[in-house]
């Protein structure tokens, strides 16, 4: 039965076909005998029964009787339709049953070889058309109709993952345009910033010419990190395609600016911050940038929710930069690993004025520079960031 359900098409109908015509040809045979053998029968009630007895005793043991066609006048009229039925089925048997055995065949062709398969690929090609590509063929036999399941179900499976890379790269391009629309915010807070307090002060000449000069110069800063970020988002399709851009600073360095971005976020919305490092002369080969998005997204998360301040530590061993970002709000609320996709909203309200990719930025640029997000609750209270970052020898490899 296997190798009957695995033959092709071909041979399959050239199997069918010869057996339909076999059995059509001994049924027609067997019909036809048994149309002569009535018709006979019929017939030997119209002739001279003592004439052929004696015929029959005189022949040897290889004679032949026969019997003459009565004229329709002589025959019943049972007898005489009997008759013409038996010439019919005489003439027209092989013919008949030749056809019918044909048809049946086809039939049986149809069934057992064609139907599944068809119903199958039309149904499949349906779904395909209404974009419903979960489903899968489920067709065994290796035979034409075989291999064509095989090829359309292959040919579903690639359908269905190019749509999961399409829907990849929409949703990668959608992530890339938030994180754009997201992280340049605080560099123009920063900017808009230095403005309300260059125009709050200049016309009362409050500040000096020094104070001044390190506005404009940290608005400079600013200006060049959104080109250079621009520059580096225009290029890229994913946010994990950003490469890293190395260079020597100090942990010093890296503090002062944090501290000068941190002093005018914390001037907007009254609350206060304190930024202490340790090992302030000690070397570090990091990607300045990214890590400075990386606080400021943490940073204005803590800000948001923090009742009066908020503490940014900034520490290192051999191989790691650790930047520890907390508040003393009432803490994450949710599951740390939800806090961490692209854009989550604790409170639906943050739609409005948030993007919900603060941390889930954060957690990618870490692990892009080797590191890990760890956020969590102290337990006096207050929610409390660990940002790690591989610098060192270890990023230099």
């Amino acid at each position: 039965m296997e190798k009957l359900r695995n033959l092709s098409l071909k041979k399959t109908i050239i199997l069918y076909m010869a057996v339909s015509l076999v059995i059509s040809f001994f049924l027609a045979t067997a019909v036809i005998q048994i149309a002569v053998m009535t018709q006979n029968v019929v017939w030997q009630k119209y002739v001279d029964s003592e004439k052929y007895q004696e015929a029959e005793q005189r022949g040897d043991d290889n004679y032949e009787i026969t019997y003459p066609r009565p004229s329709r006048v002589d025959m019943s009229r049972m007898d005489w339709h009997i008759s013409e039925i038996c010439d019919f089925l005489e003439t027209w048997t092989v013919l008949i049953l030749s056809i019918l055995g044909s048809c049946i065949a086809v039939v049986l062709f149809y069934k057992n070889k064609l139907k599944l398969p068809i119903e199958e690929l039309d149904k499949a090609s349906k779904m395909i058309s209404e974009n419903e590509l979960d489903f899968h063929i489920s067709y065994e036999n290796r035979d034409e109709l075989g291999q064509l399941c095989k090829e359309f179900e292959k040919m579903r499976a690639q359908l269905e993952e190019n749509n999961k890379t399409l829907w990849r790269t929409v949703e990668d391009e959608k992530a890339l345009r938030a994180a754009i629309a997201h992280d340049i915010r605080s560099p123009l807070s920063v900017l808009r910033g230095y403005q309300e307090m260059l125009l709050e002060f200049v016309p009362d000449e409050t500040l000096d010419q020094e104070k001044i000069m390190e506005m404009l110069r940290g608005g400079m800063f600013q200006i060049e990190r959104m080109d250079r970020f621009i520059e580096t988002m225009r290029r890229m399709k994913r946010l994990e395609e950003r490469s890293l851009q190395l260079k020597e600073t100090t942990i010093g360095i890296l503090e002062e600016q944090i501290s000068r971005e941190a002093e005018i976020l914390c001037k907007e919305t009254g609350r206060t911050c304190t930024v202490t490092a340790e090992e302030q002369n000690k070397s570090i080969h990091v990607d300045t940038e990214l890590i400075l998005e990386v606080v400021e997204n943490l940073f204005s998360n803590a800000i948001r929710y923090a009742k009066r301040e908020t503490k940014i530590t900034i520490g290192s061993t051999e191989t790691e930069l650790v930047i520890t970002v907390e508040d003393d709000g009432k803490g994450f609320t949710k599951d740390v690993d939800a806090l961490t996709k692209a854009f989550y909203h604790s409170n639906p309200q943050d739609d409005l004025k948030h993007f919900g990719m603060g941390m889930y930025l954060s957690r990618i640029y870490c692990e892009k520079h080797g590191g890990t997000l760890l956020i969590g609750n102290h337990e006096q209270g207050g929610a409390a960031a660990r940002a790690v970052f591989k610098c060192g020898s270890v990023m230099l490899g």
